[in-house]
């Protein structure tokens, strides 16, 4: 079977001759690939060339001293990327895990819904864990920062582990059922075979949606109850007890289990 060889520089070509191609990147953005290795001829679909760009940093110039988040957007400094392990060894770059912790330092004045005005609910110093793929990243001050949505912050982390997170909005924390270690005939699974479970422990709950008024409508799930939700959202997290917990909206969990 034919074969042909994609490298960084083969891309930059393509992209050079059809930006239009990729979502979001204008002529005059500079896009970074990595190098891939042997790909089967036709098998690199417009889908995952998209997933392939990198969301550049707006770089903003010394001269501005500060950064006003207007209406229900929060400026947040995120957590500095972890450069090695408990071990002492250093990981490369593409091994670091993309941080989704930081701090609070500046907030906009609210948003209006209906009537009701609707102040920020997280406060500057504040630590919050936000969505991994959202906001906008900005280079302020020689750190990095991202301005986001209040509604794109998942919780605010009350300690340094991630069970302690206090989810926002219509959010709710589970903790992950542990996978089955075996079939129901008794033969043991591989890491591999293991299914990914979709059941887990509600542990903590936000105050609820709001409503086209203004009014908080507290989701219908309670601290304790044991959920079945949906397998492909939310942000997943692992505590410093090696449990996996998953953080999503209500709506996304699909029926209480007794």
């Amino acid at each position: 079977m034919a074969t042909s060889q994609l490298t960084a520089s083969s891309i930059s070509i393509s992209a050079a001759r059809n930006l239009s191609s990729f979502e979001g990147i204008r002529p005059t953005s500079t896009v970074k690939f990595a190098t891939f290795g042997t790909l089967k001829s036709g098998s690199l679909s417009q889908r995952s060339i998209r997933g392939l760009v990198v969301k550049a940093a707006v770089a903003v110039a010394p001269k501005f001293t500060s950064i006003k988040p207007l209406a229900d957007r929060v400026l947040v400094k995120i957590k500095t990327l972890e450069e090695k392990t408990t071990g002492g060894i250093f990981l490369p770059t593409t091994a670091q895990a993309k941080p989704q912790e930081g701090e609070v330092v500046a907030v906009g004045e609210g948003k209006t819904v209906g009537e009701k005005k609707l102040e920020i609910s997280v406060q500057t110093g504040t630590k919050v864990v936000f969505s991994k793929y959202a906001g906008t990243p900005i280079d302020f001050n020689g750190d990095s920062h991202l301005i986001l949505k209040e509604d794109d912050i998942v919780g605010i982390l009350e300690t340094d582990d991630i069970k302690d997170l206090k989810p926002l909005n219509d959010r709710v924390l589970i903790k992950i059922a542990e996978a089955e270690e075996k079939t129901s005939g008794g033969l043991f699974l591989t890491e591999l075979s293991k299914e990914k479970p979709s059941i887990g422990t509600v542990i903590a709950v936000g105050p609820g949606s709001v409503d086209d008024e203004g009014n908080t409508k507290p989701p219908s799930i309670s601290t304790g109850n044991t959920v079945l939700f949906s397998k492909y959202t939310g942000n997943e997290f692992q505590g410093k007890d090696g449990s996996n917990y998953i953080a999503l909206r209500a709506p996304d969990v699909m029926a209480i289990l007794s």
